[in-house]
């Protein structure tokens, strides 16, 4: 009689706790773990320190400048919804190849590599420029005509929302 209740109390709590729990990776993205090539990183940096621009070196390669840091207690992960205004170009050149002054929501996660590891840098409200090496950004192949393979890239961003 004991083995039999000790059976069903125990059967449920089994199964229950061997069931996946829900949390923000469910989303189906993962947090980065691509770095930039040495090649690349001192590539960026020669044109960072040519053309005296202040940065600070992430371990992913990317380089950044937090204009802004933003408030609140929200850091975007991976699986956050972020509202963005931003403003795209190439190392070459002063005209943007892509830009968003009203906003735009993406999903952190479906977003290039570079995005991923400096838009947690800020919180709601903030403003950062980052500076992009190829690999974290469209890689070999590019992006259309706007954004040749192997392109360095700057985008200043400014972080509406999160959710």
């Amino acid at each position: 009689m004991y083995k039999k209740l000790f059976f069903i109390i125990a059967l449920p709590l089994v199964i229950f706790s061997c069931l996946k729990k829900s949390s923000s990776s469910d989303c189906g993205y993962s947090t980065p773990t691509t770095v930039a090539s040495a090649a690349e990183i001192a590539n960026l940096k020669t044109y960072l320190d040519t053309n005296s621009i202040t940065y600070t070196q992430h371990p992913s390669g990317i380089f950044y400048n937090i204009v802004t840091p933003g408030s609140g207690n929200i850091t975007p992960a991976i699986c956050s919804n972020v509202l963005v205004k931003y403003s795209g170009r190439l190392t070459t050149t002063t005209t943007p190849f892509d830009q968003n002054t009203a906003g735009v929501a993406f999903t952190l996660g479906g977003l290039i590599k570079g995005w991923q590891y400096g838009i947690p840098l800020i919180k709601k409200g903030g403003s950062i420029i980052l500076y992009i090496p190829p690999s974290l950004g469209y890689g070999a192949s590019g992006s259309g005509t706007a954004i040749p393979p192997n392109s360095n890239l700057i985008f200043t961003i400014n972080l509406v929302d999160v959710q």
